[in-house]
């Protein structure tokens, strides 16, 4: 190389253009990763111009979490630097995911004091696929709004409650399915859900199939949060015209009379309606659908119910 040497570069030379450590380029040399165009007689590396693009590419590419050997697997092959940033991106999502996942199943299991089966329970459900996920939801919707004396269309109510997990959840969406799946799976929760959708379904059909409005929670959150804005206590007189126009429109809702037995009607029906469980699950599928937070209906729930007690037992 007597004749080109000025054309080459020492590894010294390499070393400052590129910015790296005489030790690092000796490395990325003896992985032939930038194999030396020749040496000198006395047997010192000398690299070509090309060597410092190369280089240059691979610090950028090393810093962005390529292994050494997909590197020279990439430059052998004349990997376009797009292509391979593109597969690489493809490849950290992978792993970016996998890691959002395992830490929200971390942070609930920290929160919640988790047993180790708790936990591996949680690391399950964590790791379903799509398809699983979808099983395991329209197992619990199908027996909820396909069961015994329902009467009510899976495709209808169930679609409104179905989760649909994003490809890329955030932490708290991973958190949030892990605790709607548990929920789905317990069998305590799913016969009370079952309650529900038949009380709707008996109070749905015949006469009220032809009357149209809201039904009674709709009615009971429109006239009981005035009057919880307003100070009224469910016992007072003042209480009276809001079970009244609760109880009117039920009664024309279910074609009844608006007497002592359609009110224990109402009233256990709303038993039903009120479990914890169920408004935590409507929470718990708006963070993973990415919906608006529901507004809680607890509050003017009890408050009804306590007001429609206290008329009914005097």
């Amino acid at each position: 190389m007597n004749g080109e040497d000025d054309t080459y570069l020492s590894i010294g030379e390499l070393a400052r253009r590129t910015g790296l450590t005489v030790k690092a380029v000796r490395a990325y040399s003896d992985r032939g990763i930038v194999p030396p165009a020749g040496r000198t007689p006395a047997g010192y590396r000398r690299y070509g111009p090309e060597a410092v693009a190369r280089l240059r590419l691979v610090r950028t590419l090393r810093a962005l979490g390529l292994t050494l050997p997909t590197l020279r697997e990439a430059l052998d092959r004349d990997t376009p630097p797009a292509e391979l940033a593109a597969a690489h991106a493809e490849a950290l999502a992978v792993r970016i995911r996998v890691l959002t996942a395992r830490r929200a199943v971390l942070m609930a299991a920290a929160r919640r004091d988790a047993t180790p089966e708790e936990m591996e329970l949680m690391h399950r459900l964590a790791a379903l696929s799509e398809d699983e996920r979808q099983t395991l939801t329209r197992e619990f919707l199908d027996e909820v709004f396909n069961g015994p004396g329902t009467g009510t269309d899976l495709a209808g109510g169930g679609r409104s409650m179905t989760p649909y997990l994003s490809d890329n959840p955030a932490e708290e969406e991973t958190e949030a399915w892990i605790e709607l799946a548990e929920l789905c799976q317990d069998p305590g929760f799913r016969a009370a859900m079952r309650r529900t959708v038949a009380h709707h379904a008996a109070d749905r059909t015949g006469h009220t199939a032809r009357v149209p409005g809201p039904g009674p929670e709709a009615v009971i959150r429109d006239h009981t949060a005035p009057a919880r804005a307003a100070g009224i206590e469910p016992d007072s007189a003042q209480a009276g015209p809001v079970v009244a126009a609760v109880t009117a429109a039920y009664a024309r809702q279910c074609g009844r009379p608006d007497d002592a037995a359609l009110r224990q009607r109402l009233l256990a029906r709303l038993d039903t309606v009120n479990d914890p469980r169920r408004e935590r699950y409507l929470h718990l599928l708006a963070v993973v659908n990415r919906w608006p937070a529901p507004d809680p209906l607890s509050p003017e729930l009890d408050w009804f119910c306590a007001a429609l007690r206290a008329r009914t037992t005097s």
